[in-house]
C-alpha cells in the first residue's frame, strides 16, 4: 500500500518538521502546493515528489490526506478552499485557526474553526491535528505509568506556562484529564510596560469529570529555564512534567514511592522538539495504514480554541464562562 500525502504550504515549518520525515517513508508519495510555485518546486527537487500548480490539480492526484501547513493566519482560507474540492482527510498544524496569529486567538477564530469542522464532518472528511507535545518522551511515559499503576482520575491540575507553549498546555490538560467545561480568567498588568508584550493571564477551571485547576500563562519565563510546568494530581498519585526535556516526578500513593524519570542528556530541548514531530507524524501515518482514527482528532484543535475564546470572554466580561452553553462545539 502506498500513501499519497499532499502538503499545502511548503515554508520553514513544513521543510523543518514535516517533509524530511514524510520523505523518509518508503511507502509515502508526496505532492506539494504553495502559492509561490517556485517554493513547491524547490522542495520537490530536494526531497522528491511532485509540485502542483493549483489546489485542484493536487486534489485530482487523489491524496489519502492533505497536510495544511500554511501560516496560521492563512489556514482558514486554505482549509475552506480545500473543502470545496472534497478531500478525504485533512491534517492541521496548530492552532486550527488563528486569523491574527497564535499569540492572539479570538472568539471569531473559535466560531470560524467550528464552522470549518462542521463542513468537513458533513462531507465525511476526517480531520486530525498535530499537538506534538503529546509525543514528548515524558508525556508518553506518564500515560504509560498512569495506566499501569491505576492512578485513577485527575482531581487537580496546576500549570505555569510560557505563551510559546500555551495551546499545548491546554491540550495536555484535555489529554490527561478531560475537556474544560467552566472557567474564570483574570488578566494582569503588563509587567514590562511593553505594548507588544502579552499580559499575564491566570485561569481557574473545572473539567467535565469535576477536576479543578489553574493555568498561568505568561511571557515572563526565561528561555534558559523550563517554559512549561504541569502538575496532575490523581486519586492515587501525582505527576509533575517540566518542560520538553526536563525530569518528570512521580508520586505513587499506593507504594509510597517518589520517583524521578529522566531522559538521556545527550539531546537538547530542540532535538526533543523535532523528535516529537517525527513521532506525531509516524503515529498519524500508521493510523492511515491501519484504517484507524487519527491519534489526535480535529476536534482537539477546536476544544483548545474553545478554551482560549472562553478566557477572552471571561476577561472581557469579568465573570465565569460556561463553555458548553456559551461556546458550544456543536459537533
Amino acid at each position: 500500500m502506498t500513501l499519497k500525502i499532499g502538503l499545502v504550504g511548503t515554508g520553514n515549518v513544513a521543510k523543518g518538521n514535516y517533509i524530511p520525515c514524510l520523505a523518509g517513508q518508503e511507502d509515502v508519495e508526496l505532492g506539494y502546493y504553495n502559492r509561490t510555485k517556485a517554493k513547491a518546486d524547490a522542495v520537490a527537487a530536494e526531497f522528491g515528489g511532485e509540485a502542483f500548480d493549483t489546489l485542484e490539480a493536487l486534489l485530482v492526484w487523489s491524496p489519502d490526506s492533505v497536510f495544511v501547513l500554511t501560516r496560521e493566519t492563512e489556514r482558514l482560507a486554505a482549509a475552506n478552499a480545500l473543502l470545496e474540492l472534497e478531500p478525504k482527510r485533512l491534517f492541521f498544524e496548530k492552532p486550527l485557526v488563528s486569523a491574527h496569529s497564535q499569540e492572539d486567538v479570538r472568539e471569531e477564530d473559535f466560531t470560524d474553526a467550528r464552522t470549518l469542522l462542521q463542513k468537513a464532518d458533513a462531507q465525511g472528511c476526517e480531520t486530525a491535528m498535530i499537538f506534538n507535545y503529546r509525543f514528548f518522551d515524558q508525556p508518553l511515559k506518564a500515560k504509560e505509568l498512569i495506566a499501569q499503576r491505576h492512578f485513577g482520575r485527575v482531581v487537580n491540575i496546576t500549570g505555569l506556562v510560557h505563551y510559546a507553549c500555551w495551546s499545548h498546555a491546554i491540550d495536555l490538560v484535555h489529554h490527561f484529564a478531560d475537556p474544560i467545561v467552566e472557567l474564570t480568567a483574570l488578566q494582569g498588568q503588563n509587567a514590562r510596560g511593553d505594548k507588544m508584550a502579552a499580559h499575564d493571564v491566570t485561569t481557574a477551571f473545572r473539567t467535565g469529570h469535576d477536576a479543578t485547576g489553574t493555568l498561568i500563562g505568561t511571557s515572563m519565563l526565561n528561555w534558559t529555564f523550563p517554559l512549561l510546568e504541569l502538575t496532575f494530581n490523581f486519586e492515587q498519585g501525582r505527576i509533575h512534567i517540566r518542560d520538553l526535556d526536563g525530569d518528570m516526578e512521580v508520586l505513587d500513593h499506593q507504594s509510597g514511592r517518589h520517583e524521578t524519570h529522566a531522559i538521556a542528556r545527550d539531546r537538547s530541548r530542540w532535538q526533543q522538539y523535532d523528535d516529537s514531530f517525527v513521532k506525531s507524524i509516524l503515529a498519524y501515518l500508521e493510523s492511515l495504514r491501519q484504517g484507524q482514527p487519527p491519534p489526535v482528532p480535529g476536534i482537539a484543535g477546536l476544544q483548545e480554541l474553545q478554551v482560549e475564546a472562553a478566557i477572552k470572554r471571561s476577561i472581557a466580561h469579568k465573570r465565569p464562562v460556561d463553555l458548553a452553553s456559551e461556546l458550544p462545539l456543536e459537533l
